[in-house]
């Protein structure tokens, strides 16, 4: 799923503390938005295995968010909401596309790798690609109550959110496009192999070694 819809679930996870401890409310927002943003640093490093823990961020989670209901500080409000976010990032890919450079095609059996089973797990295309028709309804289903109920920074932050996955879904099917046009008229010609050898696999056409 694309990062507009992670980082708005992200937000939405720590909604709730609005209500119950809304002195905490900030901390707790930003965190989920972070940790809902954070597992995709790894987009061109490993994608969906650098920084994807499907199982460990949530077996984290589990422990922390008790941590944090008991205990509520600074610190331990961000790292439960953090890792939540993560989790639940990690999680959600599995129901998303694949890896291949066109999703839509369906032809990759690696979804998120799991770090406690060593292996990949395959996609169930729930959402068939990032940047899906799909995949859009969902984030701007998740960003409704978040514009209702968030004032300030964080509201704008889900309204640029919004714009953004409008954006990207309309030009997603454009991508591949552009990137192999960037690689085999540009790339190619001017950037040393080693170099191109740190492209994921995805971008790089067959006939390169």
């Amino acid at each position: 799923m694309m990062l507009p819809t992670h980082g708005l679930i992200g937000l939405a996870l720590a909604l709730p503390v609005l209500v119950v401890a809304p002195e905490h409310a900030d901390v707790a927002l930003t965190a989920g938005l972070l940790g809902g943003l954070i597992p995709d640093l790894d987009m061109y490093v490993g994608h969906r295995k650098t920084l994807h823990y499907p199982v460990y961020y949530s077996a984290l989670a589990v422990v922390a968010l008790p941590v944090a209901a008991a205990l509520p500080t600074t610190v331990t409000i961000a790292t439960a909401f953090g890792l939540l976010g993560a989790a639940t990032h990690s999680v959600m890919d599995i129901f998303g596309g694949g890896l291949e450079l066109r999703p839509w095609e369906a032809t990759s059996s690696r979804a998120v790798y799991s770090h406690h089973h060593d292996r990949w797990l395959a996609p169930r295309r729930w959402v068939r690609y990032d940047g899906a028709p799909e995949d859009l309804v969902l984030s701007v289903a998740v960003a409704g109550p978040l514009l209702l109920t968030l004032e300030g920074t964080l509201r704008v932050v889900v309204g640029a959110a919004v714009v953004i996955a409008i954006v990207y879904t309309a030009v997603r099917r454009l991508l591949p496009l552009i990137a192999e046009g960037l690689i085999t008229g540009y790339l190619l010609r001017t950037v040393p192999h080693s170099m191109l050898a740190r492209l994921p696999a995805r971008y790089v056409p067959d006939h390169v070694e």
